[in-house]
């Protein structure tokens, strides 16, 4: 509610504003009136009174509110006639501004100026003019039903008059008030404006769209380098995020709130095709969870060991098998030795004596290698007992 202001006044000389503040919506129209007095003294009749509105001063001078670029075509300036009664002078002012900006946020002054001796004189403090933008709040009212919500058209100071308020869902008209009752529902969109103005929408509000998850570097993770899982989400208010690692049997576990996930250290553990990572974006219209993510981080050869098959006693003419396994990503490549020298049987994992004889009989071991490091397995010896003959 504004009261009429009367500001400094010198002497006979005043301005009075309708209002000290005055709020208006960013696109609309505002008037700024006020009223002026001065003496009426009779030897400088006729009186001659040169008005003019101002935000800023250059040189101790005001600069004409008309003459600023930043209002050009959207300010009028009016006056009412002079009325002089008894020994005083009476006069009224407008100023008009059209299509308001953020930037015309601003205190106004009236000043006129008279053909009188020291006939000049400025309306102090002005009018504080506040230019916003709707928004809507949201609250839970009943703690009883968690997803029934309050939406209130909201804008950061007092519209003047008694504004109508114009609710949209979706883009389209439903509802007339300050407030919207609604329950909590995924796939739809709120916002709000008054009437006469529908075209200036406050900031939609929604529930978060389909979160998008991104690893970086996004090329080959080896083990023990960094990396950080970012996630992000197309939401108003804006969303908070929560990540979760999901194992083999679906089971999900709590990672850390916050839009990104970072490994200091990976490890190979953290990784695999049974673990896999989402994040959920979370705000007070919705939550939704975002695919899961696939790490695939490379390491060196790990575990190698050598294994014989059958086991046990080899007879000679007997078929037997060598194996070399290793935990590698990528897999291993693999080298075989026998009595610490190297064989000529190329990189497979394992090999076979369709049928062994005695001079198969030695130590071995295998060699495994990929483009991020070696092992060299255990070494096992392979006893080939000879078939007696009578």
């Amino acid at each position: 509610m504004y009261l009429l202001v009367l500001l400094q006044s010198n002497g006979d000389w005043t301005v009075t504003y309708s209002s000290s503040n005055v709020c208006a919506l960013r696109g609309a129209t505002v008037d700024i009136n006020c009223t002026y007095e001065y003496p009426d003294n009779v030897q400088y009749r006729p009186t001659t009174v040169k008005p003019l509105w101002f935000t800023k001063a250059s040189n101790y001078q005001p600069v004409v509110l008309e003459h600023d670029t930043e209002y050009t075509g959207r300010v009028e300036f009016s006056r009412g006639e002079v009325n002089c009664t008894g020994a005083r002078c009476h006069g009224t002012c407008t100023l008009r501004i059209r299509d308001l900006r953020q930037s015309d946020s601003a205190v106004y002054k009236f000043r006129f100026t008279t053909n009188q001796p020291g006939g000049e004189y400025t309306g102090d403090p002005g009018v504080k003019l506040s230019v916003t933008d709707l928004q809507v709040k949201v609250s839970f009212p009943d703690p009883t039903s968690p997803t029934k919500a309050k939406l209130e058209c909201h804008s950061l100071c007092g519209l003047a008059g008694d504004p109508h308020y114009i609710w949209f869902r979706n883009g389209q008209n439903v509802l007339q008030g300050m407030n919207y009752w609604i329950y909590i529902q995924s796939g739809y969109s709120y916002s709000c404006a008054v009437e006469g103005y529908e075209h200036q929408h406050s900031p939609l509000v929604y529930a978060p769209k389909t979160p998008s998850v991104t690893a970086s570097p996004s090329g080959e993770i080896e083990e023990g380098s960094s990396v950080t899982l970012s996630c992000s989400s197309d939401a108003n208010p804006a969303a908070n995020y929560t990540w979760f690692r999901v194992n083999r049997d679906g089971s999900s576990r709590y990672m850390n709130q916050g839009p990104q996930l970072i490994f200091r250290r990976i490890l190979s553990s953290d990784s695999g095709r049974y673990r896999t990572y989402r994040c959920q974006a979370e705000n007070k219209y919705g939550q939704l969870r975002s695919n899961l993510l696939f790490m695939d981080v490379k390491y060196a050869p790990k575990t190698s060991s050598v294994t014989v098959s059958p086991s046990g006693e080899i007879e000679e003419g007997s078929s037997v098998t060598l194996s070399c396994s290793s935990d590698a990503n990528p897999a291993a490549k693999y080298t075989w030795f026998k009595n610490n020298r190297r064989l000529l049987w190329g990189p497979s994992q394992s090999h076979t004596f369709p049928s062994v004889h005695p001079e198969g009989r030695g130590t071995y071991r295998c060699h495994a290698e990929n483009k991020y490091g070696q092992l060299t397995s255990n070494s096992i010896f392979l006893n080939v007992t000879c078939e007696l003959t009578i």
